[in-house]
This record gives structure tokens, C-alpha cells and sequence, in this order.
């Protein structure tokens, strides 16, 4: 292994790509049509990222109340406050939409104005039954003010769950179907029938505004999003990254070849999504203009080396050559770098991580491949470099960047120790304001209008995302006894207590309305039967559920009886929040439900969440610790010194805790977006502490170990790429603020600031680190020749005839 990376090893490699150049091009034309048909099998995601692994507790917990329930996800709420929605013309309008939705087979029923159902007590059979709540043979203006009169003061049952007695507004709800809900056919559902065309052109029609949410609603739209912004980030990211290369380089030819190679590996990144048969999720999503934020700041070292080089010697064979040679291997170890910061993710237990980890880390991998590859043989065909392309690398900006960084490290080495001292020292503080956050719609596009319907069902029927309790009774029809529905009654009274959950809904519900119902709907009666009441009532509920009347209850009460649900609603809660209710909710169950007679637990989409975000924070902690051990073994094989590996991390810890401390003090929650920083951040930056060492390993051995002289001269030469690589990197993520993703934004702002801040820590501090340590440092046993010798001496193989 240690042969293989020496100069030896590269110059041969550097032969190798240079004698077989068309063979190598044809490989890398048939491996990009191969992966080009490989998009076919792209999936796009048609449900929340789940955060917990399968067999997770909580997550066996869910499976076991979808086992028992179903999905419960599956309801969509159109909902309006509006006082002149009832009239005839309205409801004529209103019905003819409802009716044309509950044709598709993607519904199961609705509940709206012509579908609503009343108990009413049917004394000769002695059950209930179901009967239409509006009389279309009566219908008219006084009728249906009557109608609404009735639903706002006589139907306890549906309040909170179809109005809000206090403000007026009103909600109807859709059922999908529980079996397509998650697949692709509840997309063709939502834009066909709920797109916001549709919606603007009813709302017109009723003179109403609507609102509409729920999961399957939001699931698509929020989806829909991640798809438009795949093609907003590759755009956006082309556009800068060429620009600034351009810039840069002054040149049309350099830009053009850059652009070839990172457009071929972002094609090379979908072709990987659809082989693996890997979904489209919102983290996915960022890994193409990831590939070509990555992939710049390799083409510009390679591209700047090669005309480095030419302008020594104005030998093309030779610097093509040494392109290769001299940076073919600290190129491999900063893309191993790189991939590792990204690759520490498959040992996390989460699918989306691990998914996302191999897909970044392959694609990193061929990324390498392609620009030692393609640059160095597309470079063989082109006309020798003109001084107008040399001419950036003299220009007057970056002398005087890198002038002021050498003033810097010469002048002012104990300033430089004591800022980076005194910034550790508040990144440590603002690292212990920092809080743990996340919700299932915190990072969802704020500017959309399916955001802004979700405040409107936030404020008026206190949210819409799904918070269930399932209690086991341990005994068939235990769901129905005196005892147990008390029980659920008082915690349902607990529920309603805490502003934050929307009105419970259970067996306990239909129960009370069931009473109602047997006085003859009068409201007062709303309330649990006492038990002289159940002699009479219960058989009256028992018969009403016999072979024919099943769905009175089954939303409620599974078919044994023997599990009972509640079903809450929640607002856009942090997990801090949560916590403290599910904390509250849980002390009110031990106290109320025995172990020994029953089994509660809290699940739901919510719940789950919240769950899956601690968990993710805890094992993305651990994933960077993994990404700084991985990274440290590749610094202790290259320099074989516990000095070296302690200089070379100290530059890339610092940046990662200045920017946990500016979370801390600018209020940004750790959540699984933000948590994923650290880890890509720093392996990025070690790349820039791998470049500088490589060059100051060469200008060691060129000024016979002469410290100062060495470094100086590593800030001039490797100073100018690092310069650039970090200003591309820096705007390169900055296209994810484009995000309408909360999430995406921070992650894009956070590690671009990180990488900025590590760029002035390579630069500055690490120089000055090896300055201090003097000769400790700067001897052959620091930098021993098998592992990181990249110096290739002018003694290449003639190649001249591929000029």
C-alpha cells in the first residue's frame, strides 16, 4: 500500500492515463450512458424521512397501531371561515366538487355537508342509526342558516373536530384510501383535484377563501418542492461556480473542461440514486449540486498545478505530467477526506443517513476518478497555455491576500494564538446555549401556501399533525367497559388542557354523543352515562354495531375490542416541547392505566418524529467523533507523528465549535439538518490542511528543512488554490439559501461559513503553528517518503509525443 502511493507509483499512473487516452475517454463515455439509463429507476419519496431504524421500539410501536388502525395519515381537511358559505348556491357549488372527488378510487368516504351523518335513537330496533344531517328536499336559505345554527349548538361531537364554535370556521375532511396514500397514485390524486388552480378557481365560484392541509396533502406538495429545487440548486450552483471560475482563470477553455467534468459527475450521482433504487428525499436531493461544489475546488488545483508548472518550464508533456505525479496523491487523500465526512453516515442506524452517506460517498470517489481522468487528457489536446490564461496567477487581489496573510503569521504570531484562543473560548460558551429542536414542518417551505393553510388549521383547530395513544386492554371488548372509558375520559380531559394538542377524539366521544342521542340530541346530556345509564344505553350501542353498522366504531376501537385509540392533533411544537407533554401525558397514564390490566403507548407521525430527531442528534454526534478518528488515522498514516495529527486537526476542530458557538448565540436549534454541518464541514476543510502540508512537505525537501523559508513559500503557492477552492466552496453552498427548505438553508449557510472560517484557520493558523514548533516538526521522520512523498523529481518518463 505504502508503494502505491509514492512518487513512483503516481508517475507511473501519470504514464498509464496519458498513453491510453482515447481508450479511457470510451470508458468514460459508455460508464455515463450506463448511468444515464439508470435514471429511469429513480423514486421520489412519498412520506416523511424516517428518522428511526425498523427495529427501534418506537417504531415497532407504530407498526403495531398501523397493524391495528391503519394509516393515519390519511385524512385531508378543506376547511373555511366564512359566515356566507351557507346558502344553496354555495352548497350546490360545494357538493358538485365533493361529489366528483369521492368517484376516484383513491377515497375511501368524506365528510362534508351532504355526507354528514347524526345519531338518532331508533327506539323499535333499540340501536341507533345513522341519518343525512341535511334534507336535500328542504333545502333554502332559512333552512340551511338553521342547519348551521344546529351544527355550531347541538353537535358537541364534532366540535374540534369540523368547527370551532368560537371563531366560526369550518372543516371537511377526505379520507384516502390507506392503501395508496404513500404511493405515487396520491400525487395524481392531490394535483388533480386539489391543485392550487382548482382550489383558486372554486374558491372564485363560492366567493370563500379555502383552506386546504392534512398529510397526504402536504406529503405531495412538500415532495413536489424537493423535485422543483433539484434543478434550482444544479443550475444555481453551474452558474456560480463557472463565473467565479472563470473569474479566476480569465478562461473559457479551464471553465468549459470544469464544467464538462462536474455536469458528467452529476450525472454520474443520479444513475447512482436510480442502481441502488435509492428514493429522492430532501437530504438526496442537495447531493448533485453537492458534486459540483465538490467538484470545482478539484479542478482548480489540478488546472492551476498543470499552468504552475507550464509557466516554470513551458513544458506540456512534463506538467501534465506532474499534474498527476505531484497531485494526484494529496488529491486522493482530500477526496478521502471529503468522502469520509460524508461516508461516516452509513454506520448511523438511520436508512435516510445511511442512504445518504453511500450515495455522497461513491459519488465523491468517481467524482476523483473523473478529474484526474478528464482534465489531464482533455489538457493533451489543447493548444499550449497563452499568458492571458497564466496571467491570474500574478494578479494584484491575490498577492495582497496572500502578502497580508505572510505579514500575519511573521508580525503577529502571538495575536494569532490568542484570537484563536479567545474564539474557542466563546465557541465553548455559545455551544452550551445551543438547543436540541426539529418538527415534522419546521423546515417546510415558510412562502408557500400549503405552509401558510397549516397555520390557518394551527390557529383554528390547534394543527394537523397526527398524535395517537393506543391502550391495550388486555381483554377482548375491554375498549367497551365502564372502567376503562372513564379512564380514557379523564386523559382526554388532560389532553384538552394543554394548549399546544387540538381536542381529543375517541370511543369515549361517540359514547357521550350516544347519550345525547338517546335524549332525543339534547346537547346537556353530552357526557359519559352513569352507570344506571349503561343498562339502558350500551345494548342500544351494542346492537348499532352488529354485521352492517361496523364503521360506527371502527375508526375508534379495533375489531376485537380489545385496543382502544385517541387521536389528538398538534401544533408546530419544537421536540423540546414535546417532550415536556409527552412527559405530562405520560405521568397522567401510569396514573390512571395499571400496568398489570394495561399497555398505553404515545405514537403517531408527530410523536415519532420527535423521537427520530433525538436519536439522529445522538448518532450524528457520534458519526463526527467517527469522522475526526477516520480522518486522524489518514493523518497518522501520512505523517506517521501524533504532532502532526494534533496540527493538522486543531485548524478544522476550531471552525466547527466557532460555528456551534454562533448557533448558540444566534438562537439556531441543533436538528437533523444542522447537525449534518459538522460532519460535512469538516471533512471538506481537512482537504485544504492536506494541500498545504503536501506543498510544505515539497518545499522542505527543496530548501533542506528550512522552516521559514518553506512555509512562506507554501503560503504563496498552495495559498492562491486554497484561496479559490474556499471562495467556491463558500458561494457554492451558499445556493442552498435559495431553499424555500429551512433546513436546507441552515445546512448551506452553516457550512459555508464553516469552510470560510477554516480557510483563514488553514492559512493563518496552521502556518503559524509549524512555525512555532520550529524543527520539531520539520524533520524527514514528520513526513516519511513511502506515505506522503508527492515531490516527483524532473526525471519524468519522456511523454513528449502527446504534445
Amino acid at each position: 500500500m505504502l508503494k502505491w502511493l509514492s512518487t513512483s507509483f503516481w508517475d507511473y499512473i501519470a504514464s498509464k492515463i496519458l498513453r491510453n487516452r482515447i481508450s479511457l475517454l470510451i470508458l468514460i463515455s459508455l460508464f455515463t450512458i450506463f448511468m444515464g439509463s439508470q435514471w429511469k429507476n429513480m423514486r421520489f419519496t412519498y412520506t416523511e424521512a424516517n428518522l428511526l431504524p425498523d427495529n427501534h421500539e418506537v417504531n415497532q410501536q407504530y407498526k403495531s397501531f398501523l397493524d391495528k388502525f391503519g394509516e393515519e395519515g390519511n385524512l385531508i381537511v378543506v376547511g373555511f371561515k366564512d359566515s356566507t358559505f351557507f346558502n344553496p348556491k354555495n352548497l350546490t357549488l360545494w357538493e358538485n366538487f365533493i361529489s366528483e372527488i369521492k368517484k376516484d378510487k383513491a377515497v375511501d368516504f368524506t365528510i362534508s355537508i351532504e355526507d354528514l351523518r347524526v345519531l338518532e335513537k331508533d327506539t323499535t330496533h333499540q340501536k341507533f342509526k345513522l341519518v343525512p344531517f341535511i334534507n336535500n328536499d328542504k333545502i333554502s336559505e332559512t333552512y340551511l342558516k338553521t342547519k348551521e345554527n344546529e351544527l355550531f349548538n347541538e353537535l358537541p361531537f364534532y366540535e374540534g373536530v369540523l368547527f370551532n364554535k368560537e371563531s366560526g370556521a369550518v372543516r371537511f375532511a377526505i379520507y384516502m384510501n390507506k392503501e395508496i396514500v404513500n404511493t405515487a397514485a396520491r400525487k395524481d390524486f392531490v394535483l388533480k383535484y386539489l391543485s392550487q388552480e382548482k382550489i383558486s378557481k372554486l374558491e372564485k365560484e363560492l366567493g370563500v377563501d379555502l383552506k386546504v392541509s392534512g398529510m397526504p396533502y402536504i406529503r405531495t406538495l412538500n415532495s413536489q418542492s424537493i423535485v422543483d429545487e433539484i434543478g434550482l440548486f444544479v443550475g444555481a450552483a453551474l452558474a456560480i461556480t463557472s463565473l467565479l471560475f472563470f473569474f479566476f482563470f480569465r478562461s473559457f477553455r479551464a471553465t468549459l473542461i470544469s464544467m464538462l467534468v462536474v455536469v458528467i459527475g452529476v450525472m454520474w450521482s443520479f444513475g447512482t440514486l436510480g442502481f441502488l433504487g435509492y428514493e429522492i428525499t430532501v437530504l438526496t436531493a442537495i447531493i448533485p449540486p453537492l458534486i459540483i461544489v465538490i467538484g470545482i475546488p478539484n479542478c482548480i488545483f489540478l488546472i492551476n498545478k498543470y499552468q504552475q508548472e507550464f509557466k516554470k518550464h513551458g513544458n506540456k508533456a512534463k506538467s501534465l505530467q506532474r499534474v498527476i505525479s505531484k497531485v494526484g496523491n494529496a488529491t486522493l487523500m482530500t477526496n478521502l477526506t471529503t468522502a469520509a465526512g460524508f461516508g461516516t453516515f452509513i454506520f448511523t442506524k438511520s436508512e435516510l443517513l445511511k442512504e445518504f452517506g453511500i450515495v455522497a460517498f461513491l459519488n465523491i470517489i468517481f467524482l476523483f476518478l473523473l478529474c484526474l481522468l478528464v482534465i489531464p487528457i482533455l489538457y493533451s489536446y489543447m493548444p499550449l497555455p497563452k499568458d492571458k490564461h497564466l496571467a491570474h496567477l500574478g494578479k494584484n487581489y491575490t498577492k495582497t491576500f496572500i502578502t497580508w496573510i505572510e505579514n500575519t503569521i511573521r508580525k503577529h504570531s502571538v495575536a494569532v494564538f490568542a484570537v484563536a484562543v479567545g474564539l474557542l473560548v466563546s465557541g465553548i460558551i455559545g455551544i452550551y446555549q445551543i438547543k436540541v429542536s426539529g418538527s415534522i414542518i419546521e423546515d417546510m417551505p415558510k412562502s408557500t401556501g400549503f405552509y401558510q393553510d397549516i397555520l390557518f388549521y394551527e390557529n383554528e383547530f390547534d394543527g394537523v399533525m397526527p398524535l395517537e395513544i393506543m391502550i391495550d386492554t388486555k381483554r377482548p371488548k375491554g375498549a367497551l367497559k365502564s372502567a376503562t372509558l372513564k379512564r380514557i375520559n379523564e386523559l382526554q380531559e388532560t389532553i384538552e388542557e394543554i394548549p399546544e394538542l387540538s381536542k381529543p377524539v375517541s370511543i369515549v366521544n361517540l359514547v357521550k354523543y350516544a347519550k345525547q342521542s338517546f335524549y332525543n340530541g339534547n346537547p346537556e346530556y353530552y357526557e359519559l352515562p352513569t352507570k344506571q345509564e349503561e343498562a339502558f344505553i350500551l345494548p342500544y350501542i351494542k346492537n348499532s354495531t352488529q354485521k352492517g353498522n361496523e364503521n360506527m366504531m371502527k375508526s375508534y376501537v379495533d375489531s376485537t375490542g380489545q385496543y382502544a385509540r385517541i387521536t389528538t392533533f398538534m401544533r408546530d411544537i419544537g421536540t423540546d416541547k414535546m417532550a415536556k407533554i409527552e412527559e405530562r401525558l405520560q405521568e397522567k397514564i401510569n396514573k390512571l392505566f395499571p400496568e398489570e390490566r394495561y399497555t398505553v403507548t404515545m405514537t403517531g407521525k408527530a410523536y415519532v418524529f420527535e423521537k427520530g430527531t433525538h436519536y439522529l442528534v445522538h448518532n450524528l454526534v457520534l458519526s463526527l467523533l467517527f469522522a475526526i478518528l477516520l480522518i486522524s488515522l489518514l493523518m497518522a498514516y501520512l505523517f506517521r507523528s501524533f504532532k502532526m495529527i494534533i496540527i493538522s486537526l486543531l485548524p478544522n476542530i476550531l471552525p466547527l465549535i466557532m460555528t456551534a458557538g454562533l448557533m448558540g448565540f444566534l438562537g439556531v436549534p441543533i436538528k437533523p439538518s444542522t447537525i449534518l454541518v459538522f460532519s460535512i464541514a469538516f471533512g471538506i476543510s481537512v482537504d485544504d490542511t492536506i494541500h498545504f502540508l503536501a506543498k510544505y512537505r515539497q518545499e522542505l525537501k527543496a530548501n533542506n528543512w528550512r522552516i521559514k523559508r518553506s512555509v512562506y513559500a507554501t503560503v504563496k503557492e498552495a495559498g492562491i488554490s486554497m484561496f479559490y477552492t474556499s471562495v467556491v466552496l463558500f458561494f457554492g453552498f451558499s445556493v442552498f439559501t435559495l431553499s424555500s427548505f429551512g433546513g436546507t438553508v441552515a445546512l448551506g449557510s452553516l457550512v459555508a461559513t464553516t469552510l470560510l472560517f477554516a480557510m483563514l484557520s488553514n492559512l493563518i493558523l496552521l502556518p503559524a503553528l509549524l512555525l512555532s514548533l520550529e524543527k520539531s516538526v520539520a524533520t524527514a521522520e514528520e513526513f516519511p517518503e513511502p506515505s506522503f512523498d508527492i515531490l516527483a523529481e524532473d526525471n519524468e518518463e519522456d511523454i513528449s509525443e502527446i504534445q
